[in-house]
């Protein structure tokens, strides 16, 4: 037998293949908005970029589509909160949202009204750490005045009332955007914390790696002060990521299974928020055993390669075959190589510019019941509930 035909796919005819909108482009002209000029990009990146807006404008802006947003890499520091990412979730389109805490970390400056700066990544980074600079590629600012005047005021708010007790990112960021709201007004700045703006349209935000950012750090500063000087029974903070991984899954359930409805993910770069807000799907199926079929539409916008193995360049063809993305929906995904500083921008003008705003969802508020919900179903699918309670009791009390 051939192998070759194993991977033989169905043919198709010659006037499908020709079928697609001919590359025949209008001219821009000072006329041409944003929508005018994406509607026009035929090809390439350019195209699968248009691809990924008409995606978001024809599917996306229906209300039964739950929509997660996933960021990685230094989007905040960058300005893209205030600029791109605030006015999509005031538009309705971003239910639920995974970050790197680096980007909430870096959120607070806004807030707080610690300026950064554009500069240049031609600089003696030496002569910087001498001058108490601190650089992001081109983005400058004050070591003293922006990185450790956050911290002590971080870490202050952490000893609040509030924060005593096991949590997981999402209550905990739910209590530190209550927080920077505030700031907000106070320093009558605008909307420009991403955390502020989802504590205000109650969008629950998801770390997946609390312990590898500022945030994660200074609570462990904290802990190991209360374990110094025997204070751990009054500071009780503790991150649990396993109760965001089952909120988060509770999103996706609810979505699909008793609001059926439709999901649809935006990652924007890679990284562990694009896995911790793919896998929502395996942990249906997979550990708890609930029938479901997959993310129903899937845009990425990354630089990462695919052939490398990593999960930032995987695109939604290989997520299939794990279960994170439905397969009878493959047409309705897309993957853009571009720069997520550059297409992300573009992206959300377009959405502003072709779609009517979403009325909220306000997920974060339903938290108890989305997890109700959760376990319900768990309970009445799975199959190794009674075996693994039986385990579970033999352990010493």
């Amino acid at each position: 037998m051939n192998h070759s035909m194993k991977h033989h796919h169905h043919q198709t005819d010659k006037n499908s293949y020709l079928s697609g909108k001919r590359v025949l482009p209008d001219p821009i002209s000072k006329k041409s908005d944003i929508a005018d000029v994406v509607d026009n990009m035929d090809a390439y990146n350019g195209g699968r970029l248009r691809a990924a807006c008409q995606l978001m404008r024809d599917k996306y802006s229906k209300q039964d589509v739950t929509i997660g947003l996933s960021i990685a890499g230094a989007l905040t520091p960058a300005g893209l909160g205030p600029s791109t990412i605030i006015p999509l979730m005031n538009h309705g389109f971003v239910d639920w949202l995974v970050a790197t805490g680096a980007n909430m970390y870096h959120d607070m400056h806004f807030a707080l009204n610690m300026p950064l700066f554009r500069g240049t990544h031609t600089v003696d980074d030496a002569d910087l750490r001498d001058k108490g600079v601190t650089r992001i590629y081109d983005i400058l600012f004050d070591y003293q005045d922006v990185l450790m005047a956050t911290d002590r005021i971080l870490r202050k708010i952490m000893l609040r009332p509030e924060f005593q007790k096991e949590m997981g990112t999402r209550e905990y960021y739910h209590h530190l955007g209550k927080i920077l709201n505030e700031y907000e007004k106070k320093n009558k700045i605008g909307e420009v914390s991403v955390l502020a703006a989802a504590y205000r349209n109650g969008i629950p935000v998801f770390t997946s790696s609390p312990g590898d950012s500022t945030i994660g750090m200074n609570v462990a500063g904290l802990e190991l002060l209360a374990e110094a000087k025997g204070l751990t029974e009054y500071f009780k903070l503790k991150i649990n990521p396993s109760i965001d991984v089952n909120d988060s899954t509770a999103i996706i359930l609810n979505a699909k299974k008793y609001e059926k409805g439709k999901t649809g993910v935006l990652l924007i770069g890679g990284g562990s928020p694009k896995n911790f807000l793919l896998q929502t799907e395996p942990q249906i199926q997979e550990v708890l055993m609930i029938p479901e079929a997959g993310q129903d539409y899937d845009i990425n916008i990354t630089d990462a390669r695919p052939d490398t193995g990593g999960l930032s360049g995987a695109p939604p063809s290989e997520a299939v075959s794990w279960g994170k993305i439905d397969p009878t929906q493959l047409e309705e995904t897309v993957t853009a190589y571009v720069d997520v500083t550059v297409a992300f921008p573009i992206l959300v003008a377009y959405v502003l510019q072709t779609t009517k705003p979403k009325k909220l969802k306000r997920l974060y508020n339903r938290g108890d019941e989305l997890r109700k919900k959760l376990i319900e179903s768990y309970l009445e699918n799975n199959k190794e509930v009674e075996e693994l309670s039986g385990l579970m009791k033999k352990l010493p009390a």
